[in-house]
């Protein structure tokens, strides 16, 4: 049942992406066949039902917002959030476990660094503001441009791991999914690299690096809600 979950997960997630409501509709009906089938075979073997899963979640969603459930006062969004990963933290703490654990290694990459570094952030393991992620930015470019020069392709590909890990942490910090940001920047790369090839096909042969680079820039014009950063340019 495992691939089949994570597809129709997926399907769900490319209708609420496309603005799709009745391809959503459909989609989350089937999440909810599976749910269910799943539900009847961990009962079957557990004696668990739904009425237990509903009883379970119920009470975490109490305990994790007291500003609804137990009079707390008033906070903001990111309040909130700093509170639901805080009684995560905690729950993992009085269990034994850290509280890094149980994040799937099939997640996407990007999205499990941002759950790693919310989780953290839940014990206070975070900086207070963006700025000081910027700096780190910098200095883990300044730190693989060193390995670059130096030849070494596994120290290489760590410092790529570690600046990558550091624009989450960036991106986190300014509320951003940094998921959505490079689907959505793939996404534009894809519609204006459409220009490109638009171009070769109507040159009718293979296209020099300039004028490929002046078809994008055409499609840049064409299309100026921000950019898709680093677009391959004319050497030199």
């Amino acid at each position: 049942m495992k691939p089949h979950l994570i597809e129709e997960a997926h399907e769900a997630a490319d209708a609420i992406a496309r603005r799709e409501d009745a391809g959503l509709a459909e989609e989350l009906g089937d999440l909810l066949f599976l749910v269910l089938f799943l539900t009847r075979l961990l009962g079957e073997r557990t004696g668990i039902s739904a009425a237990d899963l509903a009883r379970g979640v119920t009470g975490k969603m109490i305990a994790r917002h007291p500003h609804v459930f137990e009079g707390a006062s008033a906070e903001t969004p990111a309040d909130v959030l700093v509170h639901w990963e805080a009684s995560k933290s905690r729950e993992r703490m009085a269990s034994g476990k850290s509280v890094l654990d149980g994040l799937p290694l099939t997640l996407p990459a990007l999205q499990r660094a941002a759950r790693l570094q919310e989780r953290a952030a839940g014990l206070g393991f975070d900086w207070p503001e963006a700025a000081p992620v910027l700096v780190k930015i910098r200095e883990e470019v300044t730190e693989l441009a060193a390995e670059m020069d130096a030849g070494d392709a596994s120290r290489t590909r760590a410092e790529i791991g570690d600046l990558l890990f550091s624009v989450v942490n960036l991106a986190r910090k300014l509320g951003v999914s940094a998921e959505d940001a490079l689907r959505d920047a793939s996404e534009k790369f894809r519609r204006r690299f459409a220009t490109v090839e638009a171009g070769i096909r109507d040159a009718g042969h293979p296209l020099t690096l300039v004028e490929m680079d002046r078809l994008w820039d055409e499609a840049k014009r064409a299309e100026p809600s921000g950019g898709v950063a680093g677009a391959p340019g004319p050497p030199g």
